[in-house]
């Protein structure tokens, strides 16, 4: 994922809130939102590592990933990040002991946050400081540095993400605001080492180009009796070619 925006026990009957869009290089083989095998855990396949991006189980566990973006630290053959948010949803560990195990060996990933929870705690490390933070209620965003960066599109997406929540479970004006494409003015931009064209393009809560963009808008709603799973796909000229939704009933595990 490239943008997380959610709000964590602020609402009346979600005690998660999660909107989220994977950008990744179109080229890169992936699989739509599936119960895999064993039928515990929902999520995408990234098909080149074998990982996902975002997922939920069906006893309240979730997680989601971004990139931390700085092509200076980039490692050629770290091994895929999707594994972590994976690693999490098939184990049995707690958000916060899971993050600290994995803390210590952060540096052999290229950068990244990872955000864990269940229904009553929710926590993200950050690779770069292997810094591990709970979760405070409130409304919050992860883009491409730390939490809550403030980044255009990710305080854009905030207070749109504020404004959704009264229609709930009605996750259309969720989806619309991940499908949001205005860029960001130039002053307000990041230096993030990638270049002014690509900052630019970066910039938006979606993102459209004939290599690289946003694959996949998701959104995912918990609560203490079900779960909700929406996510569409997309292709090169932003055009949907997946949509899936799943409701669950949820058996708690914490």
């Amino acid at each position: 994922m490239c943008l997380i925006l959610f709000a964590w026990k602020t609402h009346p009957r979600w005690p998660l809130v999660l909107a989220a869009n994977r950008d990744e290089f179109h080229a890169r083989a992936a699989s739509p939102v599936h119960w895999w095998p064993g039928g515990q855990v929902l999520a995408g396949r990234d098909e080149v590592g074998g990982g996902t991006w975002m997922g939920a189980t069906r006893d309240g566990r979730f997680a989601a990933l971004t990139n931390y973006r700085d092509p200076r630290r980039n490692l050629p053959d770290a091994p895929s990040r999707g594994r972590l948010v994976l690693e999490y949803l098939q184990g049995g560990l707690e958000p916060q002991r899971y993050l600290a195990e994995l803390a210590a060996e952060a540096h052999r990933y290229n950068g990244f946050n990872l955000l864990c929870g269940t229904l009553s705690e929710a926590w993200v490390l950050g690779s770069l400081h292997r810094r591990i933070e709970a979760i405070t209620p409130g409304i919050h965003g992860l883009s491409n540095a730390h939490l809550d960066t403030p980044w255009p599109k990710l305080e854009r997406g905030r207070d749109a993400l504020a404004s959704a929540l009264d229609a709930l479970p009605d996750s259309q004006p969720m989806l619309g605001l991940l499908a949001d494409t205005r860029p960001a003015i130039d002053a307000d931009l990041p230096d993030t080492g990638v270049g002014l064209e690509w900052e630019r393009l970066l910039s938006s809560a979606f993102i459209r180009s004939p290599s690289y963009g946003t694959r996949a808008s998701s959104v995912l709603l918990l609560n203490a009796g079900s779960g909700l799973l929406r996510e569409r796909s997309f292709d090169a000229r932003a055009r949907i070619t997946a949509e899936v939704s799943a409701t669950w009933p949820l058996a708690r595990a914490d």
